[in-house]
């Protein structure tokens, strides 16, 4: 056996590891515990701090329930998320409308309305109409197209933070010629949540912790690139820095008061089309960041 020193610890563990009968479990793994205590040299990590690093990744994962995932908030506001998209993006097959964040708040118990229904229980404020067309990359509708929405109220929450019955989130599916008509509440900007401990964390960097009013969207189709975005309203002012890096300048539009190709007359609307790739072998595996929090926990529960 030999002594372990700062300069052969690493080879040491990925020599013991190197038996790992997945090879994408072991290349992933190795990669991780080579950045991993590069960064701890690098930065010279005491055990106090080390202590202080897994105490804050303790109390994230207990701030963790079947309505919140922290860790998705984590991976969110340090912008990894965001850079798996980004990877993610490159391996499609053909271009088609930018992603975006799934974010914490999606979940699976979302009710079903015809086209024209309002998702919101209630409209205090603006209400808007989401209208337009999914296609293919080549521009060729695409009936039955299934198009998930959910967004904040106009409290500034998502439903899952505040009530057990789904409000604001619908899923519809398109018609014959690809189009989509969905009415809802004007969306908000808000903060994220701060009261956990990556609430304490982006405060201790001097973070303001908004996301820029948006709607997610979630739209699949068979033998397609099931598409995960968002669409972003123009004037937030937290749109060029949001704590989430979630969003693309493609993705960022205008609520319009007077638009006269809007299905519902005198509506103010949103109109937009998007496009979605053919499905490659890469797109067998999910493209999602996120997951419904209680489908994680149940998960979780289960594999113990």
């Amino acid at each position: 056996m030999s002594e372990l020193t700062v300069e052969n610890i690493t080879d040491v563990v990925l020599q013991q590891m190197s038996t790992t009968p997945n090879a994408r479990q072991k290349e992933v793994l190795g990669v991780f515990v080579k950045h991993l205590h590069a960064a701890a040299k690098e930065v010279r990590l005491t055990p106090s701090e080390w202590l202080m690093g897994i105490d804050f990744l303790t109390k994230v994962g207990q701030k963790c329930t079947d309505t919140r995932q922290e860790f998705i908030l984590l991976s969110d506001t340090m912008g990894l998320s965001a850079l798996v998209h980004l990877m993610h993006d490159k391996t499609a097959v053909e271009h088609a409308t930018t992603t975006s964040l799934l974010g914490p708040f999606f979940r699976e118990n979302t009710p079903r309305y015809k086209a024209g229904e309002q998702i919101a229980k209630s409209v205090k404020g603006k209400e808007v109409v989401l209208y337009g067309r999914v296609s293919d990359a080549h521009g060729k509708p695409l009936a039955n197209a299934e198009v998930t929405v959910w967004q904040t109220a106009e409290n500034g929450l998502y439903d899952i933070q505040y009530q057990d019955d789904p409000d604001v989130r619908g899923i519809f599916t398109t018609d014959a010629n690809g189009d989509y008509l969905i009415r809802t509440t004007a969306p908000v900007g808000y903060s994220i949540p701060m009261d956990g401990p990556v609430g304490d964390l982006v405060t201790s960097q001097g973070r303001h912790g908004m996301r820029p009013a948006h709607i997610h969207f979630l739209i699949s189709s068979p033998d397609y690139r099931e598409l995960v975005t968002a669409l972003y309203i123009d004037g937030d002012a937290h749109i060029a820095d949001d704590v989430v890096f979630g969003v693309a300048g493609e993705l960022v539009v205008k609520i319009v008061d007077h638009d006269p190709a809007c299905p519902i007359q005198g509506a103010s609307s949103v109109r937009y089309d998007f496009s979605l790739s053919k499905a490659s072998e890469a797109d067998k595996m999910s493209g999602r960041v996120g997951a419904d929090p209680a489908a994680i926990t149940k998960a979780a529960a289960a594999a113990e």
